[in-house]
């Protein structure tokens, strides 16, 4: 698969190396072509640079490693090369004080599919820090990271999948694009609780077996 890296921050080094690895060409797109370069390089296996239009339209997939008020902005820049491309976003619209920056409004996921209304959106990889991301693979207690994803193309969805494994991960469907905003929002809750608290955010969910109540009744019953 031919993938282009939109960004030259961690989190595109950090899913990058593992797709690198798994022998997916790369192409890395930047504003600044020394920092793309230099990530290039330290990806290794052949991976290439260039400005954002052309990692946008490199290959099938585009992945928006983007800051949140930069990428809508930055999609719609070169959203013509990014028409029938699947375009992963994996940002995160949190600000201090761990809030939502999108306020009730579209998530970010909707913001870049409106500023590129011909690439296919899946939200993908905004719940871990990218550190989780640069483990191989994830593993937590023997059990592989899960991935959710939120997307309206299956097509899409099944590339997104494809790279989840790469990374180690286990895909998870998540639903339609429409229920990327909770995604986002449990992002939102977790890192509060992680980093604001010093909490641990498994404990909140309990085992599946317990998932609908003792008597599977179901949650509030």
């Amino acid at each position: 698969m031919r993938i282009g890296v939109l960004g030259t921050g961690n989190m595109a080094q950090a899913l990058a190396t593992h797709w690198v690895r798994a022998g997916h060409e790369v192409l890395v797109g930047g504003r600044d072509e020394r920092r793309a370069r230099l990530l290039a390089h330290r990806l290794g296996g052949g991976a290439r640079y260039g400005d954002l239009s052309e990692a946008a339209g490199f290959g099938e997939v585009a992945l928006g490693a983007l800051p949140y008020g930069a990428g809508a902005e930055v999609v719609g820049d070169v959203r013509d090369r990014l028409d029938g491309r699947v375009l992963l976003d994996c940002s995160n619209p949190i600000g201090p004080g761990f809030r939502l920056l999108t306020d009730g409004g579209p998530s970010a996921a909707l913001r870049l599919a409106r500023a590129a209304p011909g690439a296919r959106v899946v939200k993908a990889f905004n719940l871990c820090h990218e550190d989780v991301w640069r483990m191989t693979p994830p593993v937590f207690d023997g059990r592989r990271l899960a991935v959710p994803l939120c997307g309206d193309d299956a097509s899409a969805l099944a590339c997104a999948e494809e790279l989840v494994r790469d990374a180690g991960c286990t895909p998870v469907a998540g639903g339609g694009l429409d229920r990327a905003g909770l995604l986002e929002a449990t992002a939102a809750l977790f890192i509060g609780l992680w980093v604001g608290e010093g909490a641990d955010a498994q404990a909140v969910a309990p085992p599946l077996a317990f998932a609908t109540g003792p008597d599977g009744e179901g949650a509030g019953a």
